[in-house]
């Protein structure tokens, strides 16, 4: 149903399906297609709660019918999960659709949304589908192990799979540590076994200049 043509937009195939994208990346359609506005991104209300609360607001629209749809936003690279039951977790800002078979919704994620100035929640997709996930240049995926823990930039991180633990250490940033100075003033540190998605582009956070 998902498919890429070249790397910047995302082809959707429906036969009488639906598909969840972030609200304005449609470029084209054909076919017979209805559409509707939906707020908060994740299910029921607990998902619009807690988006209203953080003040981040992820509109998304459904789109249903029969045809194919294509979706892009702002030249980003997009690329391609697939999920079988697991769950993924991604910045909201980077998540630009979802297929039916999967489901959307929030989870805390405490010190680095506050950090962040993002909320302190991150969205979350579970089920089994695919799902469209955006970065600012070609994503990287970082493998993470149990003898191979993994440091990431927070302003580089988009989003995680797997049996994975999160945690944050602060004091030391990588551009402190290289005598640059004014970057975060913390890392996200990944223990466990799963795959961390980066991009070579960092978004702006409150810590400093990105």
């Amino acid at each position: 149903m998902f498919r890429l043509q070249g790397s910047k937009v995302l082809a959707v195939d429906m036969s009488g399906d639906s598909v969840k994208a972030k609200n304005g990346s449609m470029v084209a359609y054909d076919g017979q297609m209805s559409f509707k506005k939906m707020t908060g991104g994740g299910e029921g209300i607990r998902g619009m709660v807690t988006r209203r609360l953080t003040g981040e607001q992820m509109t998304v629209m459904e789109v249903r019918g029969q045809g194919t749809c294509w979706f892009a936003d702002r030249a980003s690279e997009i690329n391609l999960v697939h999920l079988q039951g697991d769950k993924l977790y991604v910045e909201s800002s980077n998540l630009l659709a979802t297929d039916a078979g999967l489901r959307t919704g929030t989870s805390f994620t405490g010190l680095r949304g506050a950090s962040q100035g993002n909320g302190l929640f991150t969205t979350t997709v579970e089920g089994s589908g695919q799902a469209a996930i955006m970065s600012d240049g070609p994503a990287v995926i970082l493998r993470v192990a149990p003898q191979f823990p993994l440091t990431v930039d927070p302003g580089a991180y988009i989003a995680h799979q797997g049996n994975v633990r999160q945690s944050f250490q602060s004091g030391v940033t990588f551009r402190t540590f290289m005598g640059e100075g004014g970057g975060e003033a913390f890392q996200i540190r990944f223990e466990g076994d799963g795959l961390v998605y980066v991009q070579p582009s960092e978004r702006n956070t409150i810590g400093g200049d990105a």
